[in-house]
């Protein structure tokens, strides 16, 4: 529990830090963004190659999208991801209906317009682990109510 609090804290703080520089005349808000994209898409790397070190090979991008909801979110966020659709064309939607880098902030809607920046880290996250496994993406979040949040993922093919 105790490391979770720390990743909360840890989250917001990189997100304040970047945009209280922007606003200081150090950059503007769509590089903070870019940032916290490419921040999260670093650290995504990482966790797919230590998390699946010892897993067998995935049949198909199916099964990499399955550990990325079941494996990757429950050790990242601590619950698995609620929904999972797919088109079968390439574009799949990850549902986080209580997202915990959201709930936080989930108090009134007058904080809406501000949860895009508290998701760009895991757009990166989640584009870093697949490239990791070999799959090209790109990855947007949208949020219509707090906490629940929607992670649009499109396959590029290479």
């Amino acid at each position: 529990m105790a490391d979770e609090a720390l990743f909360l804290l840890l989250h917001s703080e990189m997100v304040a830090g970047l945009y209280r520089a922007a606003e200081q005349g150090d950059g503007e808000n769509g590089r903070c963004t870019t940032k916290l994209e490419s921040m999260g898409f670093r650290v995504g790397q990482g966790l797919i190659e230590r998390f699946t070190k010892d897993t067998a090979r995935f049949k198909d991008e199916l099964d990499i999208m399955k550990f990325i909801c079941k494996d990757f979110w429950t050790t990242v966020f601590k619950k698995q991801i609620d929904n999972l659709r797919t088109n079968h064309q390439g574009i799949y939607v990850l549902q986080d209906n209580k997202f915990r880098l959201l709930t936080q902030m989930s108090a009134g809607k007058q904080y809406l317009e501000h949860a895009p920046k508290y998701l760009a880290f895991t757009c990166g996250l989640i584009r870093g682990g697949l490239s990791n496994l070999g799959i090209k993406s790109i990855v947007t979040a949208e949020v219509s109510s707090m906490p629940a949040c929607k992670f649009q993922v499109m396959i590029q093919k290479m």
